[in-house]
């Protein structure tokens, strides 16, 4: 492909430097912590040196377990510049996830913050890794764990076995440059630089390899795709391990030299605010945090005249949702986005200027330089415009592989470099798309075909619903039956019969769900991702039970 960039992610931070090298990069409202592009990119490079004198080479996979600390975005570019692999760790993860991870990754550095929602990093550490209390820092010599060395604690307080950050980065700055130097020589684009594992939506999470090329192009493609530029402030309050943060986020930004805002754990005021006090002219989120957002009791009283641009992906983007993000926020250029880990992540998005239509019904279309078609499911046969099938995808965006899964890798991506992504959807004559469900979520009832997409955009008009997602549950009679899990809008109260009625003579008789589940929330993979397969096995266990 032509027109792409040619440089590594550490480069890509040098040259804004030096491009823009006052404007804020890096903001935490919550801090009081604002880095200039210049500030922000010596920062890392000190922490770039450190990480070398720590021994890790070019090619070493180096984990971070950590919410949107500053320490994360800093760990993203210095790991960058010293030509080692960042493999990001979900911050849901619990003992046996996090083991395997490590485990599988070969990892030698773990960095990690001390707690999350209850959770105890360190003791969760310890506990899979009791020799690291006897440990001497990065001499850690752990039987389950042989190829991990180094842990560093994202804090000031001293752990047995653990470096802390203040230790690292007083390395990083005793040590010369020429150290650093020497290192960025060897680097090439082409080097793998981030390893995100699969969300777990379906069986073990897979360890994505990306390319500083994929990651370094695909940021700046979307950047492009909202028109950002250097006088643009992002609200980001998508996690940073998963991509909608570290590339749709931060990378995007980096590549245009816009200001990255930053909220570390998502709360729907806490994103309200940031946009409020510094002005963001756009604001990332999958739909439920959009949901909460435009549903805060105090969103009427925020200022958020400055918005507007933005993304909203992760999952279905509901129509009643980005309408009122568009209206009643202001968002009038938010953007779809769609792709998956393995594309780097984004496959296809809408363009500013797109009409209001084609950004509430289709996910757009296709990046530069990426190639997209429709084909039969189970064949490469590709089908006309108009028609169902399954979405692959080819060009530069494309995984290098799934790490040390030569068999998942080759399921994956043809001989001739086309990633099957599981999602089934429908290309105009135009190229826009829709995503009509994943391949494993239709439902066949009674010989029926039925795509969830469609039930949910239906329910999603009932007066009564903040949200709606249907799964299919086995049954004896049909095969499948349809299931809806519902959530309803605060202090509202509906029946189920409620619901069947409004579907009477609306949608086919075989689409009205068998089965409503009315609760709080989704069981949901820390970026945001609603993971149906739980759905289905808590509906599965439910519907018997019913039907006892």
């Amino acid at each position: 492909m032509t027109g792409t960039l040619e440089v590594t992610v550490g480069e890509l931070l040098t040259q804004r430097a030096n491009d823009v090298s006052h404007v804020d990069a890096v903001v935490y409202p919550d801090r009081g912590l604002r880095l200039s592009y210049k500030a922000f990119d010596q920062q890392c490079k000190t922490l770039a040196k450190a990480f070398i004198r720590l021994g890790i080479r070019h090619g070493e996979h180096v984990a971070i377990w950590a919410t949107n600390k500053p320490e994360w975005i800093t760990t993203q570019f210095a790991t960058a510049k010293a030509g080692a692999v960042l493999v990001t760790v979900s911050t849901n993860y619990q003992a046996s996830e996090l083991e395997y991870l490590l485990k599988q990754s070969d990892s030698t550095t773990l960095l990690l913050m001390d707690t999350y929602k209850g959770t105890s990093y360190i003791d969760t550490l310890y506990s899979i890794v009791p020799e690291l209390k006897d440990a001497e820092p990065g001499a850690l010599q752990s039987e389950k764990l042989p190829y991990l060395k180094n842990i560093i604690y994202l804090g000031e307080e001293k752990h047995p076995g653990m470096w802390n950050w203040k230790d690292l980065v007083a390395l990083g700055e005793e040590t010369s440059d020429d150290i650093l130097e020497k290192r960025e020589k060897l680097l090439s684009p082409t080097d793998v630089i981030n390893m995100q594992y699969t969300s777990g939506t379906t069986g073990f999470p897979k360890g994505v390899m990306l390319t500083h090329h994929n990651i370094v192009n695909n940021g700046a493609q979307i950047a492009s795709c909202m028109n950002l530029t250097d006088k643009d402030r992002l609200c980001i309050p998508v996690p940073f391990f998963h991509c909608f943060g570290c590339v749709l986020g931060i990378l995007a930004c980096v590549s245009k030299g816009a200001s990255m805002v930053m909220v570390e754990e998502f709360e729907a005021e806490k994103v309200l605010q940031a946009i409020e006090s510094e002005k963001c002219t756009a604001v990332h989120g999958v739909p439920t945090m959009f949901i909460q957002e435009l549903n805060h009791p105090r969103f009427a009283s925020y200022d958020l005249s400055t918005l507007r641009t933005g993304i909203m992906a992760g999952s279905t983007c509901p129509v009643e949702v980005m309408k009122g993000v568009v209206e009643r926020m202001g968002a009038r250029e938010l953007t779809i986005a769609y792709g998956q880990t393995e594309s780097s992540p984004v496959i296809t998005q809408t363009r500013t200027d797109d009409a209001i239509e084609l950004r509430v019904n289709s996910v757009g279309r296709a990046l530069p330089g990426v190639e997209v078609k429709i084909v039969e499911p189970g064949t490469m046969n590709e089908l006309a415009p108009g028609s169902q099938g399954e979405l692959c995808t080819r060009g530069y965006h494309v995984m290098r592989g799934y790490y040390k899964n030569d068999e998942a890798t080759l399921a994956a991506i043809t001989e001739d470099g086309w990633l099957k992504t599981g999602d089934l959807a429908v290309m105009d004559e135009n190229g826009y798309l829709q995503i009509t469900g994943r391949l494993k979520d239709m439902i066949i009832r009674g010989g029926e075909n039925i795509y969830p997409r469609e039930i949910e955009e239906f329910l999603y008009q009932h007066p009564s619903v903040l949200d709606v997602q249907v799964i299919g549950v086995p049954d004896e009679v049909y095969g499948e039956e349809v299931c809806a899990w519902m959530i309803l809008k605060e202090g509202i109260i509906v029946h189920e019969e409620d619901i069947r009625t409004f579907c009477q003579g609306e949608i086919a008789h075989h689409k009205i769900p068998r089965y409503f589940r009315f609760v709080d929330e989704y069981p949901m993979t820390a970026s945001g991702k609603i993971q149906k397969f739980k759905m289905r096995e808590q509906s599965e266990k439910w519907s018997t039970q019913q039907n006892k």
